[in-house]
């Protein structure tokens, strides 16, 4: 059995004995991890209580992985059985860190049901304070140590002490052996340096009597030299001086003979001065007629700007005029592009969805599997209740027989009544145990509820998927239709018609020609699918004024097509035959199917161009009609003049 100590120090422990005041110890905590490998290789945590200046108090906790089970089911602790030491320490040492506050945030708590501590169990709880109120994160419960335990434990003390005091002796030898060998070196080295001083004394008295011989000697020669450059510089400084007086009367008289030059270069400047202010006065004079030509050519420019302003206005108006013609073809331009790619658009939306019903079957077959598991479960459940049923009636019938025993014998001893006690607690602990099992039990009956909710759930989304797609599928056949009717009306007509300017007709590869509009200016092509368009009643139609510059589409019961107000051309679509087919059958478009659901994939380029929905729920509403003469519609408002 080998033991690895992880934790070992005194620690701080406030003790509540009953009726007794509370009291702060310092208790040693010794923490060890027995690892026994015989027969049974398994780990144990062993914690024991000590006192340093008590030897006989002595509190042990030996704690196996099924006893940590247990504990960690009725503490609600989250944490394995590998992890639960550092843990544990972890909590200690915050105690340890706490212990020298006045108001400490974790406590330790050695609580006793005696009034002393005694060879009683005692619990030690390692309690947060918090303002409101005391947390106990874990309590755990020691035993009192018996005579042969304190015997160990005094034992091993014992020969720790005497480890300890062999170590102290060998270290006491050592250091006794090392202090005299440094003795006897210092003393030697000692004698030596204090010759050596003596020689250095010696040495140091001869030297500066030397010293302040030369000395003497340097400072009387220094004194001479002194004297002699004194002597010197005094010559040098009375020659110097008689230089300086003739220099500066040399400077005198020069700086006399400049004031006299500049006495008459003054005379000149004050003649100059008098001519400059007369030729002042006469550029003033010119200055105020110059002033009156100003203010001419100021209202002369004022009358060119506003003639200036008038123009650039027109030149504006006239620039309106032409960006509005400009937008006008770029928005007929972007229409045929968008319509166009509607039809590639609506494949790419049947793609998607066949996409999402695959991946809407593989989920049902994965949850499938998961009820299946659930089912398996729930019948294991059943199992052990059915074992925990016969474990109570194996119970109440032990219950029964202690009962008759107890009315038997009245004269019962101390020892038998906690024996009953502690059977009762086993009882106690079973039918809690019971108790357990059937809430969970119940929670695994909601679970496996919620569960068939979920599946119904994804069953109706399923099959509301493959509505979609039936509904998706109709969509689209119906477009093909309404394509193919549009398609074979146009060559009818362009066989039967005679080649017009501004009629249409079918282009070499097969395609539909598309009309312009020469009246309007436009003269590009438009998509088959403008043919569906329901454009708004023009007001140009309500007046009186014959004159109306856009096309117009009707509706008509044999060929809708598209007139021009007055002077312009008259422009055939090509719309779908006049005798609707499809108003009585299930391919009609509802309105619904442009609704945006959450989880339908959007179609791109209805939300680029809000126009191309609004014509298409306008050409369902008339096909909704029973009568095509109400959706006869004009384009001529889009087009104003």
């Amino acid at each position: 059995m080998a033991a690895e100590s992880l934790f070992n120090g005194p620690v701080c422990v406030q003790v509540r004995c009953q009726g007794c005041e509370e009291r702060r110890v310092n208790v040693r905590v010794n923490i060890e991890l027995l690892s026994i490998s015989n027969p049974v290789h398994k780990k144990d945590l062993a914690v024991r209580l000590t006192d340093d200046s008590d030897p006989f108090f002595l509190y042990y906790l030996v704690i196996s992985e099924e006893d940590f089970q247990s504990l960690k089911s009725q503490q609600g602790l989250l944490v394995d059985f590998s992890a639960f030491p550092q843990k544990f320490i972890d909590l200690l040492q915050q105690c340890i860190r706490e212990q020298k506050k006045d108001i400490p945030r974790f406590l330790l708590q050695l609580v006793s049901s005696a009034s002393v501590l005694d060879h009683t169990p005692v619990s030690l709880n390692v309690v947060e304070t918090n303002p409101f109120k005391h947390l106990t994160h874990l309590s755990l419960k020691f035993l009192p140590g018996n005579d042969a335990e304190i015997k160990k434990f005094l034992a091993s003390c014992l020969k720790c002490l005497k480890e300890d005091k062999e170590i102290l002796e060998q270290k006491l030898r050592k250091t006794e052996e090392d202090f005299t060998r440094q003795l006897s070196y210092t003393q030697q080295s000692l004698s030596e340096k204090s010759q050596e001083l003596d020689k250095l004394k010696n040495e140091w008295t001869t030297y500066t009597t030397a010293l302040t011989n030369t000395h003497t000697q340097e400072l009387t020669n220094e004194k001479e030299r002194a004297l002699q450059a004194q002597a010197q510089y005094q010559q040098q400084h009375e020659q110097q001086k008689k230089e300086l007086e003739s220099l500066h009367q040399k400077s005198i008289q020069q700086l006399q003979n400049r004031l006299s030059e500049l006495e008459v270069i003054n005379k000149d400047l004050t003649e100059r001065r008098y001519k400059g202010d007369s030729t002042v006065r006469e550029l003033k004079a010119k200055l105020s007629g110059v002033d009156d030509e100003c203010q001419r050519a100021k209202q002369e420019v004022l009358s060119l700007r506003r003639e200036n302003t008038t123009l650039d206005a027109e030149c504006h108006e006239k620039e309106k005029l032409i960006n509005q013609l400009q937008t006008r073809v770029a928005v007929l331009e972007q229409e045929i592009k968008d319509k166009d790619q509607l039809v590639v658009r609506t494949k790419e939306v049947l793609d998607a969805t066949q996409e999402q019903k695959v991946i809407l079957e593989e989920s049902t077959e994965k949850k499938q599997s998961h009820i299946e598991k659930l089912e398996t479960t729930i019948k294991s459940l059943s199992a052990e209740l059915l074992k925990a049923n016969e474990i109570i009636k194996k119970l109440q019938g032990d219950l029964k027989t202690l009962m008759s025993k107890l009315k038997l014998k009245n004269t019962v001893t101390i020892q038998q009544e906690k024996l009953l006690a502690e059977k009762e607690e086993r009882l106690q602990k079973q039918q809690r145990e019971l108790q357990e099992t059937g809430q969970s039990l119940q929670m695994k009956e909601q679970e496996v509820c919620k569960l068939q909710e979920q599946l119904e759930t994804t069953i109706q989304k399923l099959e509301e998927s493959k509505q979609l797609l039936k509904t998706n599928e109709n969509v689209i056949t119906w477009l093909n239709k309404q394509l193919n009717e549009i398609q074979m009306a146009k060559k009818l007509e362009t066989s039967s018609s005679p080649h017009g300017g501004g009629r249409t007709g079918t282009s070499p590869q097969g395609m539909l020609d598309r009309p312009s509009f020469p009246s309007s200016g436009v003269s590009h092509p438009i998509s088959p699918l403008y043919a569906l368009q329901n454009f708004p009643e023009p007001a140009c139609r309500k007046s009186a004024n014959p004159q109306c510059p856009g096309p117009k589409i009707q509706f008509n019961p044999q060929l809708p097509k598209m007139n021009q107000c007055a002077d312009a051309q008259t422009v055939t679509a090509a719309t779908g035959h006049p005798a609707n087919k499809e108003n009585g059958d299930n391919f009609g478009l509802e309105p619904k199917y442009f609704k945006k659901k959450d989880d339908s994939i959007p179609l791109r380029g209805l939300s680029q161009n809000a126009l191309n929905s609004e014509y298409l729920k306008a050409y369902l509403s008339t096909k909704a009609q029973p009568s095509p003469k109400a959706a006869v519609t004009t384009a001529s408002a889009y087009f104003p003049g």
